[in-house]
């Protein structure tokens, strides 16, 4: 999928619910540029390797690559812009010269963003919901398709004993509707958002689920919904595995997830997540 078919595809969800059939949700692969992420840190932080992966995810059905340069894993340390530039514009430049897959740029920083769009990333990815005023604004300049994401307070510090007042899902959908209402307000066309409830970011196990559970609970601000699940931590907690033994955890989610309203799956194990929604397509086919 190219820049343009995907800006095809969000506007799909302007239309009325009766009159669209939205397709098998799209493939987000995820590419990690940096030295301490909790899944693949340090694996892709060469530029050839990190090209050599994000080909590889292309050719497993990967509808989007999102390239990050500085982690947001819990407890990560913030890392400069110059050094976040330095990591991830080399990639999108390459990427970008071989391939017209769609690139999102996963930032928080508004002059990452800037750089990232200008070298052929087509979509921003902020973690932090463009609540800074920095990010909001260049977001308005940009004019691009934005993935807006709840998070309860920072990386550094947001699964120290995360807690909700009411329902998670209930203050989520009231944090995306206040945050729709200011990036509308600010100039961002309505159109360009894409909703992330932010599976463990900020959130225990239980909360984690009741996402899950709930996830048709998002469908009421009609915009696509983007859920990243992949060997989070909240499936070590449950099924007592390490990392790299959590992808069959992570692909019953995707599926109950795809069966439930959610438009964009973001994963690092694309191949198998792929494997899975063309099996969900086969069987709804044969209805």
């Amino acid at each position: 999928m190219n820049a343009e078919q995907f800006k095809r595809w969000c506007e799909s969800y302007s239309q009325p619910t009766s009159t669209r059939k939205p397709p098998k949700p799209l493939i987000m692969g995820v590419l990690n540029i940096t030295p301490d992420s909790f899944s693949d840190g340090g694996r892709y932080y060469q530029l050839e390797h990190a090209l050599s992966r994000a080909h590889q995810m292309i050719a497993e059905g990967a509808d989007i690559i999102d390239i990050g340069g500085e982690s947001s894993k819990p407890g990560a340390l913030p890392v400069s812009c110059e050094e976040e530039l330095k990591r991830v514009v080399p990639v999108i430049k390459r990427l970008r010269a071989e391939s017209d897959i769609c690139i999102s740029i996963d930032t928080t920083k508004a002059r990452v963003m800037h750089e990232a769009i200008y070298s052929g990333a087509s979509i921003i990815n902020d973690i932090a919901g463009f609540r800074s005023d920095e990010s909001l604004a260049m977001a308005v300049k940009l004019d691009v398709p934005l993935c807006l994401m709840h998070m309860q307070g920072e990386p550094q510090k947001m699964q120290n004993n995360p807690q909700y007042q009411d329902d998670v899902v209930d203050e989520i959908n009231f944090f995306f509707q206040q945050r729709i209402e200011r990036c509308v307000a600010a100039g961002i066309k309505r159109k360009n958002l894409i909703l992330d409830p932010g599976f463990g970011f900020g959130k225990t196990p239980q909360h984690n689920m009741r996402i899950i559970h709930q996830m048709s609970k998002f469908q009421q601000h009609h915009l696509p919904v983007m859920i990243g699940v992949s060997r989070k931590s909240t499936l070590g907690v449950i099924l007592n595995t390490p990392v790299e033994k959590r992808i069959a955890g992570g692909l019953a989610i995707a599926v109950f997830s795809a069966l439930h309203g959610v438009s964009i799956l973001r994963t690092h194990d694309v191949a198998e997540t792929n494997q899975a929604l063309i099996m969900v397509q086969a069987i709804h086919a044969a209805g």
